[in-house]
């Protein structure tokens, strides 16, 4: 009598990667977490209506709003929702993920605060106001770059409220020259618009404006100009934003111009293509090049988190000459996001970049060309 024949084991299933988790299925009876696409398009929605009850409470119930700026408010409405579903679907990368919970958990420590109280406010100088990690690769870049970068602060802080009606330039004549500006209807400056002080506040669209134009051309030209630039770059990528910021730039310029010397002859054309260039690269912004922008702040945090690590532990030592590579918190962290990617080398972390060089060059020699001989 035979034995009956073995059945073989049924193979294990295998593990959801965490970046799939999110979107799989939940089990029956329970309700599992929203999909990426999902929780972005939520998250939108709500900082979108943040935006337009800020916008109708900060201008007084819109009696502050000026209804021909419009296009440019329902523009801000939509770079708010494009920013919001674009980070949140970033944040949700497991590398991303990562990071930003650790640099959030390094700007709410009080130990950390207690250990370097300077460190925050060093890092946003560093990172966000002047950008020295730029200074590394070029002067001339590290300068176009400034000049973008604090002529679009400037616009912004100047564009944003005013097409939002949350703050309003008023004459008691009705034409000057004395003229109170008002943030929420509350009275916070008189100024007299034929002196400096009136000069710039009223063409503080147009120093910014003198700012990003010899920046965006440094950028332009380079790119046009540069063979490791021209090889990698895309048109609607990295030429688009560059084009746009110097068109509106030079319209703005030109509106200022038929107001002064022209008598405002061809006004009107040059302030419907202005609005346009502006409401378009508005929206354009979280699909584009720009989007760094938004980005660049979590740069502190990755920092900070870099900077309170080194404070308290040594330096992780390469596995194979003893090198430090970086914190061990930091290898620690490369290492998980590591493994939520399913990357099967993530002792590869522990190696200092020449190592790394070294490692891959001896496999290569003893697995790759060895098939040649």
């Amino acid at each position: 009598m035979t034995e009956p024949p073995e059945v073989p084991d049924a193979p294990a299933k295998p593990p959801v990667p965490p970046a799939a988790a999110a979107d799989a299925p939940a089990a029956p009876g329970k309700r599992g977490p929203l999909p990426v696409a999902q929780r972005a398009t939520l998250a939108g929605v709500a900082v979108s209506l943040l935006l337009i009850l800020a916008i109708v409470f900060g201008s007084r119930m819109l009696k502050d709003f000026d209804s021909a700026l419009l296009p440019y408010a329902v523009a801000t409405v939509f770079l708010a929702f494009g920013v919001a579903y674009r980070y949140t679907v970033w944040v949700s990368s497991p590398g991303a993920r990562r990071l930003f919970k650790e640099g959030w958990r390094s700007f709410f420590s009080m130990s950390n605060f207690r250990r370097a109280p300077t460190a925050l406010p060093k890092m946003i100088a560093t990172y966000l106001g002047f950008q020295k990690f730029l200074g590394a690769r070029s002067h001339a870049r590290w300068a176009a770059h400034q000049l973008i970068f604090w002529g679009c602060v400037l616009a912004a802080l100047i564009t944003f409220p005013l097409t939002w009606g949350w703050f309003t330039f008023t004459s008691g004549t009705g034409s000057g020259p004395g003229y109170e500006m008002r943030i929420w209807g509350l009275k916070v400056l008189g100024f007299d618009s034929l002196n400096i002080v009136g000069w710039v506040m009223f063409h503080g669209l147009d120093l910014a404006a003198v700012l990003v134009i010899p920046g965006a051309s440094y950028f332009l030209w380079r790119r046009m100009k540069d063979r490791g630039a021209i090889t990698g770059q895309r048109f609607a990528y990295d030429l688009v934003p560059l084009i746009a910021l110097i068109v509106i730039a030079v319209t703005g310029l030109l509106l200022t111009f038929s107001s002064l010397f022209l008598h405002g002859g061809g006004y009107e054309f040059l302030a419907i293509l202005h609005m346009v260039s502006v409401v378009f690269t508005l929206i354009y912004i979280p699909f584009g090049k720009f989007f760094h922008i938004v980005q660049r702040p979590a740069a502190v945090g990755m920092q900070l988190f870099k900077y309170t690590s080194r404070q308290e532990d040594e330096a992780f030592p390469c596995r194979r000459c003893g090198e430090p590579v970086d914190t061990a918190a930091y290898v620690e962290n490369l290492q998980g996001t590591m493994r939520d990617l399913r990357l099967d080398f993530a002792e590869w972390a522990e190696y200092c970049p020449r190592c790394k060089r070294v490692l891959r060059g001896g496999a290569y020699l003893t697995h790759v060309k060895k098939g040649y001989k």
